[in-house]
């Protein structure tokens, strides 16, 4: 069968970015919509990139039709939690409003497959290791609306065909995914500046160490994920639908978290300088531990992650940034 093209919805963002690239070199044609108001051009390299916004209902009708897309990968939504403390309802409009939009003209112009990517904040704050059916608690304002979306999403791609287009989640780490680096990508993201793949190689900036009790350390526990590993599971998560594949929601994740201050000690054991920290109290609306249950996404989508390690995953965050020094854009 013959498949059309896929849109990135933020794409000339960190995650969005990279799945486009694993798309592209499986052949894929592959076509961007990003505002750039959190992503950057370079970060496209040749993929046709369309300025404009997810909510734009003509520009994202004209997009779909212009481009034959048959799939739809939605990666624009806001996911700073002080930021959405301070800005509700920009959060809202966002990743509420401007995801209904683009699911109405989703429908509207047939498009058979929908992969959805969330945020793990969506289940709160769990007693233990998220299980494969956890209930969801959103308790910050950008994991509300994420939340409602994929029940709108569930609900939308019940309907007959030919409108029945296929949806998988994927509940990724938001901490993960945002700290993760592969050497290589022209990609980086400037909407989240204490984030450590900037603070790392400035030893002599103090880095916030937000204290959250009751774990070990004092401080937070993420299930960290390589950002490659991330978008293989997207890229999975399509070849899923396209073989027939229900509606679903799955968690990304490697089933075993770190501290924040277990990280840090991989920055300093791997760059060999010691960091500058500077202790803070806990950020509201942060959980104090997310780790996921990924038995499932094993089983449904054959997903295998090769990037599993925590030194790695900081050794080539590093290596980006020691790039990034050498050749500014």
């Amino acid at each position: 069968m013959k498949h059309g093209s896929i849109l990135v919805t933020g794409g000339a963002g960190y995650i969005g970015s990279h799945v486009a690239l694993q798309l592209r070199a499986r052949g894929e044609r592959v076509v961007i919509l990003d505002d750039l108001s959190r992503g950057f051009r370079q970060a496209a390299l040749d993929t046709p990139l369309i300025v404009g916004e997810v909510g734009d209902r003509e520009r994202v009708r004209g997009l779909l039709k212009e481009h034959g897309v048959d799939t739809v990968m939605h990666f624009a939504a806001y996911t700073i939690v002080p930021e959405s403390v301070r800005e509700p309802l920009k959060y809202y409009r966002n990743n509420t409003g401007s995801t209904g939009t683009l699911l109405e003209c989703c429908l509207e112009a047939q498009v058979r497959h929908f992969v959805f990517s969330s945020t793990a904040a969506v289940y709160g704050t769990p007693a233990e290791a998220l299980p494969r059916r956890a209930p969801r608690r959103p308790r910050s304002i950008p994991t509300a609306p994420p939340s409602s979306c994929r029940n709108g999403c569930s609900g939308t791609w019940r309907a007959p065909p030919p409108c029945a287009t296929r949806r998988c989640a994927t509940s990724t780490w938001r901490l993960g995914y945002r700290r993760a680096h592969r050497p290589g990508h022209p990609e980086r993201d400037a909407a989240d500046q204490g984030r450590l793949r900037s603070r790392s190689r400035q030893a002599s900036a103090p880095l916030d160490l937000r204290h959250r009790l009751p774990h070990p350390d004092g401080t937070g526990v993420r299930d960290y994920i390589h950002v490659e590993d991330l978008a293989s599971a997207h890229v999975d998560a399509l070849t899923y639908l396209r073989g027939g594949g229900a509606s679903i929601t799955l968690n990304a994740g490697y089933g075993h978290g770190y501290s924040v201050r277990q990280v840090l000690e991989s920055v300093e054991r791997v760059s060999g300088k010691a960091l500058a920290v500077r202790e803070e109290p806990r950020r509201a609306g942060d959980p104090g531990a997310l780790v996921a249950r990924a038995d499932r996404i094993r089983a449904e989508l054959l997903w295998r992650p090769r990037l599993d390690d925590l030194d790695t995953i900081v050794r080539s965050a590093l290596a980006w940034e020691e790039r990034l020094l050498r050749d500014p854009w």
